[in-house]
């Protein structure tokens, strides 16, 4: 299974990453990924089998707490330098926690304009469920 473009899964997650300020979609090594400028803050996927996931940047002060809930793990390739990944589909999940965590994921990496716009328009996303 791929996650291209026209996925299910990836159409959910355009949703919440294009709500922020000069977010990015960019196809790289056949994911989708989502980017602020040009460091990446979501990617669709986890490597390249068939597991239904996002991967996201975490807090450091959450990572421990998040990897002991079922739906979290460690991505092969991008778990090296950090990143974790929340088992979701298109249909099924916590689309309120991923909502959350591609916000922090999305801050981790942006730009201070980006920030200052981001907090001076608001919430990005709200209501996904």
């Amino acid at each position: 299974m791929s996650f291209a473009a026209d996925h299910p899964l990836t159409v959910r997650v355009r949703q919440i990453c294009m709500a922020y300020p000069e977010a990015a979609e960019v196809v790289a090594h056949g994911r989708c990924t989502f980017r602020a400028g040009k460091r990446q803050f979501a990617l669709v996927g986890a490597g390249h089998d068939d597991v239904g996931a996002v991967e996201f940047i975490p807090d450091d002060s959450e990572r421990l707490a998040l990897l002991e809930r079922d739906d979290i793990f460690i991505p092969p390739y991008e778990g090296a330098y950090g990143w974790l990944a929340l088992r979701v589909e298109a249909d099924t999940g916590d689309w309120s926690l991923l909502a959350e965590l591609i916000d922090t994921s999305y801050r981790q990496v942006a730009l201070q304009r980006q920030l200052r716009a981001l907090d001076e328009s608001g919430p990005a996303v709200s209501g996904l469920d």
